[in-house]
């Protein structure tokens, strides 16, 4: 009976460095990408991406004829992050920049690349700042937090102007970029949360929102006290009310464009 075969490894970082030598190297690729809007020529080797990466094996296909097929267009990657996204797939390793980490970050989610997505997260993680976190927390989150984000940045930089929101679901991102707001709003502003919300907090038309979304709430401000109690009190008498006097003020109203949902024709009250 034959003896089974040992497996035996040879040095990783020469093997690693030999096939990063091939990254963007027109020698030997069989595929060229036109990236981002300065339309960049990037070469790449259609097996490689193939086998490591879905997404670039539905793209690419089986080849087709001899000779180089026409570029590929991605101008919505910028080439920065392309190469990064590259560089991981040739190399299994990338060399991340805190300037361009969000972009190859998107770039790892739209692609499906798990590994590269977690590598990416984890630095920003470590490299959080005041400017770093709001952007993070709009690739990661769209809504409240997104918002809530883009008024406190602006708080510290009048000049900043918000960006999409990006939803990909990124719950543990979303959980640090709060925690580090949280945690530094006083810190920075030396005033606290509550008090740099405040203004915000005061527009919350609570009496929009259904029972029971009040009553979490509720329950919710109880152990971390945000919105003032007189506040949800008032939202809790328009539901009461419903077309009383006490409910006719503006935190019961509408606002135009304000989604219409079952509970709110008990409130009967116009837009505002």
């Amino acid at each position: 009976m034959e003896t089974p075969g040992l497996v035996v490894h040879g040095e990783a970082a020469p093997f690693s460095t030999a096939l990063r030598s091939l990254l963007n190297n027109p020698q030997y690729s069989d595929v060229c990408f036109v990236v981002g809007q300065e339309r960049q020529e990037v070469f790449a080797h259609r097996c490689l991406l193939a086998c490591r990466c879905n997404f670039f094996q539905r793209l690419l296909g089986p080849k087709l004829g001899p000779g180089m097929p026409s570029p590929v267009v991605l101008s919505s990657v910028p080439a920065d992050a392309f190469l990064a996204v590259l560089e991981f797939l040739y190399a299994n390793s990338v060399r991340l920049h805190r300037h361009s980490v969000l972009e190859v970050l998107t770039a790892a989610v739209e692609y499906g690349l798990e590994e590269l997505r977690e590598l990416c997260l984890e630095f920003v993680v470590k490299v959080l700042d005041v400017e770093l976190v709001c952007e993070a927390l709009q690739v990661g989150v769209a809504g409240p937090a997104c918002r809530w984000a883009s008024a406190w940045k602006a708080a510290l930089h009048p000049s900043f102007c918000s960006q999409v929101a990006v939803t990909f679901g990124l719950g543990p991102l979303q959980e640090r970029c709060i925690a580090f707001i949280e945690t530094h709003t006083q810190a920075v502003l030396e005033r606290p949360v509550a008090e740099v919300a405040a203004p915000v907090v005061r527009e919350l038309r609570l009496a929009l929102l259904a029972p029971a979304e009040l009553s979490a709430l509720e329950e919710q401000n109880q152990r971390e006290p945000l919105i003032p109690v007189e506040q949800i009190v008032e939202a809790w008498k328009c539901h009461a009310l419903r077309r009383g006097d006490a409910a006719r003020g503006t935190p019961c109203r509408r606002r135009r464009g304000t989604l219409p949902r079952e509970h709110h024709c008990f409130l009967d009250l116009p837009f505002k």
